[in-house]
């Protein structure tokens, strides 16, 4: 009997799992039958923007954090697909650092050209899913909004590939019910220019309050607050932003801060993360952990180890994304095709352990993007997956850390070389700061006047 294999989720995972089994089907090996459940009505995840925010079209959740105006703030380098380069895609080599549009185009010209896209139901947003100890498969139930049905179908494997940056974490402060300006989550963020001329405060130190911030800054807010629980993040930022320590209260328009000090604000907007939330799944197969490198009950960081038939997707904190997703599409695969043997519970558990205890002495990002670099080769060693640099990806990664240190509003404006075909990217003809139209056609373009101006 034909092995049936469930994919949850049309992302840039999913779209990894589709392109692994089809390498091998292009290779005379029979693949199972595929099935890959997409509640959004085009494939991408987070790289296919909507406008919209909260519910969407059909009443589901808001899957897409994605904002306008979003850049890669991390090389293309680092993450650039080992058998589908961005110069294969463009015909030329483009700047270190595209714009949501451009790398939207690069990741569906993969499977584009992979020819996986029959493989997907779109608009099919999955109900649940349970596993039945007699037969040994997955019954998956979807709601197909298309024609407005609920069916269910048995499947030998499941892979979740839908993703953790969709549910977020919403803190509460005293003073939110009475305070008369908006707050939002960065999973609602859509549009810088709403906070043009206004006081902003940001409340989170990672990368999304970098990021919104920045973007606002650079759209013509007033002025940008962000506040930290823990750590600064520490940037020689612009006149008008400054670090404060954690938010203690609103008061009509004013946020006080546990420093005792206080400033004016029109907005808040909070960048305090996501849940790894999985609604369709029951207790016993569901994944819950924190954002972390290595989530436990993971074996090889995949495999649902008390049911390895169950397959998790880019579940990691990520320093690599792309080409880590493949890595453990591709293995995946090869264990669902029966290449590689999964060993027993006990040294399941007893990997996974050696993997945690290595993240528990990690201090600083480089050894935490080393880490993860090890982990990836030691996946892509196991299966056909092109080999790259690894190092040099984790040497990129360094000087991109150092570029952000020496300048956080100008570190786009740094190009690197490729690490697949060892091309230096030009850079860009436009600097990030004065770069206000963030298509695809102004960024491939060339003379800085077909730049729209905006506000």
């Amino acid at each position: 009997m034909t092995l049936r294999v469930a994919i949850i989720g049309a992302g840039p995972c999913g779209m990894a799992q589709l392109r692994a089994f089809q390498s091998a089907r292009d290779k005379g090996v029979v693949i199972p039958e595929l099935v890959c459940y997409e509640k959004q009505q085009d494939w991408g995840g987070m790289w296919n923007y909507t406008w919209r925010t909260g519910l969407d079209e059909n009443g589901e959740p808001v899957h897409g954090s994605m904002y306008r105006y979003l850049w890669s703030n991390g090389p293309k380098e680092c993450l650039e697909f080992a058998d589908y380069t961005f110069e294969e895609h463009f015909g030329r080599p483009i700047g270190s650092y595209p714009p949501r549009e451009v790398l939207w185009d690069y990741i569906k010209g993969r499977v584009e050209k992979a020819g996986v896209r029959d493989y997907i139901r779109f608009n099919h947003v999955v109900r649940q899913v349970s596993f039945d100890e007699d037969t040994q498969r997955f019954t998956v139930s979807a709601h197909d909004y298309t024609r407005d049905i609920t069916s269910s179908e048995e499947f030998d494997f499941v892979i979740n590939a839908c993703g953790h940056f969709s549910t977020p974490k919403v803190p509460h402060f005293q003073g939110f019910e009475q305070f008369a300006g908006r707050i939002l989550h960065a999973h609602d963020f859509r549009e810088a220019l709403e906070f043009k001329d206004k006081d902003l405060l940001i409340v989170g130190s990672s990368y999304s309050a970098e990021d919104i911030g920045s973007q606002c800054y650079k759209y013509g807010a007033r002025s940008i607050t962000s506040c930290y629980r823990s750590a600064p993040m520490g940037y020689q930022w612009p006149s008008n932003w400054e670090e404060k320590p954690l938010l203690h209260r609103l008061e009509n328009n004013r946020a006080w801060f546990i420093d005792g000090t206080s400033k004016h604000i029109d907005a808040v907007i909070l960048c305090t993360g996501y849940k790894h939330h999985f609604p369709f799944l029951p207790d016993e197969l569901n994944l819950k952990t924190d954002n972390r490198l290595w989530p436990r009950n993971l074996y090889k960081g995949v495999f649902w180890e008390a049911n390895p038939r169950l397959i998790y997707l880019g579940m990691q904190d990520q320093w690599y994304s792309f080409n880590m997703f493949d890595a453990q599409a591709w293995y995946a695969r090869d264990v669902i095709l029966g290449r590689i043997a999964l060993p027993s519970h006990a040294d399941m558990l007893a990997d996974s352990q050696q993997w945690y205890e290595q993240e528990q002495l990690l201090e600083t990002n480089q050894q935490m993007f080393e880490y993860q670099g090890a982990y990836i080769q030691q996946l892509v060693n196991a299966t056909d997956y092109p080999d790259f640099d690894i190092p040099a990806v984790n040497e990129t990664f360094l000087h991109w850390k150092h570029d952000k240190a020496a300048d956080i509003m100008g570190y786009r404006d740094k190009s690197y070389r490729s690490l697949m075909t060892g091309t230096q990217s030009p850079p860009h003809h436009t600097p990030w700061l004065q770069a206000l139209d963030d298509s695809m056609a102004a960024y491939l373009g060339e003379p800085a006047s077909s730049i729209k101006s905006v506000g």
